[in-house]
């Protein structure tokens, strides 16, 4: 059993969700919460309040990887900036435990979960709880994004090699876009 925790980064909501794979894509629901500071706190006190709780969940679940939403550009220069430095504390805190992380992109998680990379937050959440056996959508949406990470993990990053033919063929095609990707390019 391989434990995955996943962290949707955020200053104000920060998603936390952790599963366990069992064989092949087999994940299930070991934990979920949203961590939250208030955005009137100064922001040392900010980040040293999510550092703190990140640290206690690392202890908490020890787990084997941790798959972390990748920063990405926005408009807003201020959540970039909360984000980025949300991302540091993780990567930091994992780093400390010699505890892999596996950044994602957004549309790589909703690719992986819904099959589509432009799916809104409600088919994420809907196809979530749907893997996970859950009767309700995770709440809030950041809570079903952390879960969402973690379960693209389990399905595009640790999976046993065993699971490649369980996969479905837009798995495999990526499996195959990713080595082709990785392997040396010829001089001409």
């Amino acid at each position: 059993m391989t434990t995955i925790l996943g962290i949707d980064p955020g200053l104000t909501r920060l998603g936390v969700g952790v599963v366990r794979q069992g064989g092949g894509r087999t994940v299930s629901l070991v934990h979920v919460e949203v961590l939250r500071t208030p955005a009137t706190a100064e922001i040392s006190h900010r980040l040293g309040t999510l550092s703190g709780a990140i640290d206690e969940l690392l202890a908490r679940f020890n787990p084997d990887i941790v798959a972390l939403e990748r920063v990405f550009a926005q408009h807003n220069v201020r959540t970039v900036m909360g984000t980025a430095q949300v991302s540091g504390v993780v990567l930091a805190l994992a780093h400390a435990r010699s505890i892999p992380v596996s950044l994602r992109t957004p549309s790589e998680v909703k690719a992986a979960v819904t099959g589509h990379g432009r799916a809104n937050k409600h088919q994420v959440g809907t196809m979530v709880a749907r893997i996970l056996g859950l009767a309700e959508i995770p709440q809030p949406a950041d809570a079903a994004d952390a879960l969402a990470l973690a379960i693209t993990e389990a399905w595009r990053g640790v999976a046993p090699a065993s699971a490649a033919s369980e996969s479905t063929p837009a798995q495999k095609a990526w499996r195959e876009a990713e080595a082709r990707a990785k392997r040396p390019k010829l001089q001409k």
